[in-house]
């Protein structure tokens, strides 16, 4: 019984980084069930409070990466509140629309016409537009690097 929960732990695991490309997947909250899952049903109560605070706050971490992103790329570029409204739709929509290629293009086309209707300049629309392909890029590598540091954390915890 073990071993299958160990499989079930590391599917969870793997599954929270398909989650950095299809968002439908809740990835922190996957990552999570894998600790959850140690805890409860093979080693009850091992985790030290210590690794419950940092993943805790990383968790918080991952979850606003993705607005700080959007908002500094944006801002960066003197993007509009619709140009960053616009970003937000197009993730959401873009990650039903051929995954990961829909997440790239959906949000990317959404803020350059938001930028064009408010602006009506291409070249100030296409930079928004690049931003915030640069936002949503950098908002997913942040959020795996700190999956990575999560997990490894969760195997030293358990190791030692």
């Amino acid at each position: 019984m073990t071993f299958v929960l160990w499989v079930v732990i590391i599917a969870l695991f793997i599954l929270s980084f398909v989650g950095l490309i299809f968002p439908i997947i809740p990835s922190v909250l996957v990552l999570w069930g894998g600790f959850f899952l140690y805890v409860f049903f093979i080693e009850t109560g091992e985790l030290s409070v210590w690794f419950w605070i940092g993943t805790g706050l990383l968790t918080l971490l991952i979850l606003i990466s993705d607005l700080v992103a959007s908002q500094y790329f944006v801002k960066k570029y003197k993007g509009s509140k619709w140009g960053e409204k616009m970003a937000a739709i197009g993730v959401i929509i873009g990650s039903f629309i051929y995954p990961p290629f829909g997440l790239i293009l959906v949000p990317f086309i959404l803020v350059f016409i938001a930028e064009m209707m408010v602006s009506k300049d291409a070249n100030h629309a296409g930079k928004v537009a690049i931003a915030s392909l640069f936002a949503f890029l950098s908002s997913t590598f942040a959020k795996g690097v700190i999956q990575i540091v999560m997990i490894i954390w969760f195997f030293i915890e358990v190791i030692w």
